[in-house]
């Protein structure tokens, strides 16, 4: 990453404790304080202190002082023995001094030498596997989406954001609108770390009614503080400018625990007309709790569901609670609760679950047995879905695309996170059961460029088409109808130059759509990392597992061809940089994984087993912003 580069002359101020050196050009000084804390004064401020950081570092606190209790400091890597890149620290502006002070850095690290000033910060992509058309974070780590809703013509994607690194940490809200769900504009972090702890996840919506007393369509955003000292507790914030920026509420908690539960967390809150009050549901370590309130600040208890529901062991995470006509009967109406959990996922780690039935006002009864588990994305990289709220009859969904077992090692520096594309939701019923189709909306065919139709062929044994779309940048869509005929396998591989793939079949015999990962390119994903464990994040937000990258990250995952109709299955396929998406059937199956081949994969070789299979309507979109 290309940095406007500051003469800082700081080298000797480190050789002795309590010893202040004043840079020649850089106007910072430097009083260092042992490894315990170093302050450093700034005269006139420039925009950024550009601090370096390498990700194996432990973290250091550093903190804009400016003698308030509410100054909180930041976890940040700063660079021991060498740079990775680096992030932005915000100063204040139109003052004769700042003053920051870093604690927990040693007093040798390469940092100290490197820190600069800045009034910019370069945000240009330098990183080979962001994606051309998913959303991402300019910079810094990004994991569940938050607060989504919709309002005057924007749709925001408020995201769990650690502005200060590529790994987990500092949860912010990071903040980004879009009015077509396909381009998005970054803006400042919406709600930021305090002192009552980490911003976790949470809800936003549009209080059309002024049931507050923040103003009519105020937006309300609700999330969890979370902390050592305070724990996980339900607080809300207010906009009046459209989302842009957030007051907190000065009576902050609005909810905690009734029974002191140390993981209560991810509130989601929706109006519900019979009663004509706000509802809320929190995840509640092994179940979901719901709550209710007129006014949004004082919340009654209701009822409680989902212990022992579900694939187990799990932790319910991120709800969402939704209503959905069947096959598109709006007289009849079924509740889906969805749930994000961690572990649990059939290929391991995290991943999305849901529950359909009925709801009272008070209850929620599920139509399966707690023992039935039905999965809203058969992929590996598919967590924390939530929707937008304040949509009308369209329900739409956005995914975090990775997986908490190697969240923290992908290959990948300048930024880290990537929300899946955003999916409509509907409910269809096949063989007496309801179930929920996730199709990739409407708006995603705004970002075909280029089409080349494929004639209808037959595949017996082996077929090829050496290019997919020339300079795709390996971002496109492959659109098709598959009908397997007599073959017990049929399916195409994309692959790359180097013999890196990933196989896409279905498995007649078995009954399976399967997508293959373990030969797609970097599967190794240890090597990538600082160390074997993978990052969680908890109330200490320091929980290690050992884990073996590899085994985690090449497989495949599998969806029961069940789902859909049978015969002739249509695909969906989105592959962007780092990322292969499946949709079959309008959504009936979605399969999210993430794959970081070493070149685009621009070769399609389809293949048959043990008899002929019939490709149709075959189209090759080139995709693009």
């Amino acid at each position: 990453m290309k940095r406007k580069i500051f003469n800082l002359i700081l080298g000797q101020a480190f050789l002795c404790s309590m010893i202040a050196c004043q840079s020649q050009k850089s106007n910072l000084t430097f009083e260092n304080q042992g490894d315990s804390l170093t302050i450093v004064r700034i005269t006139h401020p420039t925009k950024y202190l550009l601090l370096p950081i390498q990700e194996a570092a432990s973290e250091g606190k550093v903190k804009l002082d400016t003698g308030s209790p509410a100054d909180m400091a930041m976890d940040v890597r700063l660079a021991v023995d060498s740079i990775e890149y680096y992030v932005p620290f915000e100063l204040p502006q139109g003052v004769e001094e700042a003053t920051v002070t870093i604690g927990k850095v040693p007093s040798g690290a390469v940092c100290w030498e490197n820190i600069q000033l800045s009034d910019t910060f370069n945000t240009a992509n330098t990183d080979y596997y962001r994606p051309i058309y998913h959303h991402t974070p300019l910079y810094g780590w990004m994991n569940d989406a938050n607060g989504l809703v919709y309002k005057d013509g924007e749709y925001h994607l408020y995201f769990q954001y650690n502005p200060y690194g590529s790994k987990w940490g500092n949860m912010h809200w990071g903040h980004s609108v879009s009015k077509d769900l396909i381009h998005w504009e970054h803006l400042k972090p919406a709600i930021a770390r305090d002192t009552l702890g980490h911003i976790f996840s949470g809800s936003s919506i549009v209080d059309h009614n002024n049931s507050a007393g923040y103003g009519k369509d105020a937006m309300i955003a609700f999330y969890t503080s979370a902390s050592d000292e305070h724990g996980q507790i339900q607080c809300m914030a207010y906009s009046n400018d459209n989302g842009r920026t957030y007051t907190k509420y000065e009576k902050n908690p609005i909810l905690t625990p009734f029974d002191g539960l140390k993981d209560f967390r991810d509130p989601k809150v929706f109006w519900y007309e019979p009663a004509q009050k706000w509802y809320m549901i929190v995840s509640a370590d092994k179940e979901m709790r719901f709550y209710s309130s007129s006014n949004l600040k004082d919340w009654e208890y209701l009822s409680g569901f989902g212990k022992g529901y579900g694939v187990q062991p799990n932790q319910f995470e991120c709800p969402d609670f939704i209503q959905l006509p069947v096959d598109g009967d709006k007289n009849n109406m079924k509740w889906v609760m969805i749930v994000n959990i961690n572990p649990g996922c059939m290929f391991g780690g995290s991943a999305t679950e849901y529950f359909v039935g009925d709801f009272d006002g008070k209850e929620f009864k599920c139509d399966t047995k707690p023992e039935v588990t039905k999965w809203l994305d058969f992929g590996k990289d598919h967590y924390a879905t939530v929707c937008f709220s304040n949509t009308g009859d369209r329900i739409i969904a956005v995914p975090w695309m990775s997986n908490w077992q190697y969240a923290n090692a992908t290959p990948i520096r300048q930024y880290r996170g990537a929300n899946a594309l955003p999916r409509e939701l509907s409910l269809y019923t096949k063989d007496g059961q309801i179930y929920m189709a996730a199709n990739a909306v409407k708006e995603t065919e705004a970002l075909r460029k280029d089409t080349r139709n494929i004639d209808d062929f037959a595949v017996k044994g082996e077929y090829k088409i050496d290019e997919i779309v020339p300079q795709t940048d390996g971002a496109y869509e492959l659109e098709m109808d598959v009908t397997p005929d007599k073959a017990q396998v049929v399916g195409f591989d994309l692959l790359n130059a180097k013999g890196e793939k990933v196989k896409v079949y279905l498995d007649m015999k078995e009954g399976k759509l399967v997508a293959d990962r373990t030969e797609s390119g970097i599967v190794d994903l240890a090597r990538h990392g600082e160390m074997n464990v993978h990052e969680k994040e908890t109330d200490d937000h320091r929980k290690t597992m050992s884990v073996n990258y590899k085994n985690d990250f090449a497989l495949g995952t599998w969806a029961p061809l069940s789902l859909c109709e049978g015969k002739t299955y249509h695909l969906n396929v989105f592959v962007d940089k780092c990322s292969v998406e499946i949709f079959v059937d309008g959504g009936r199956i979605a399969m999210t994984n993430l794959v970081f081949p070493t070149q685009p994969y621009n070769t399609l070789r389809f293949y048959a087993e043990n008899g002929e299979a019939q490709i149709s309507n075959m189209k090759i979109y080139k995709l693009g912003l």
